[in-house]
């Protein structure tokens, strides 16, 4: 019987103690990120929890000038989606690369990062 899907809680759990886990479908080997019900290729519910290197690329990145009033304080900073190795993508915060050094294919590492004592997916230099 496959493993219960890794919740978006556990997700961020294990993303503050410093691990990526990704979904892979049990039947099909279809790799996703958490939370998902059904695997889109095969339809099945086969999750098993699978660790991700958290190594990437920038796919797509923005810097934020005005930010909403919660984050005000830290514009300007960008934000990305980061394609990992493992061919998954995830969007999250960039920290400690100069905004104007910013570029498509720009290698980073995952990093846990807490803004406003809630825990966040960030990326900084490789």
């Amino acid at each position: 019987m496959a493993e219960p899907a890794l919740t978006l809680k556990n997700f961020f759990e294990q993303a503050r103690g410093g691990r990526l886990t990704g979904i892979k479908c049990g039947r099909c080997g279809h790799l996703e990120i958490p939370p998902k019900e059904f695997c889109d290729a095969c339809g099945q519910r086969a999750w098993q929890p699978v660790p991700l290197s958290g190594d990437g690329a920038i796919a797509s990145y923005t810097v934020i000038r005005v930010a909403p009033t919660k984050h005000a304080a830290d514009a300007p900073y960008a934000v990305a989606v980061v394609k990992l190795k493992e061919g998954v993508s995830l969007f999250g915060r960039l920290v400690d690369v100069p905004l104007d050094k910013l570029a498509i294919g720009m290698l980073l590492r995952f990093r846990p990062l807490v803004i406003h004592d809630q825990i966040a997916i960030g990326f900084g230099p490789a």
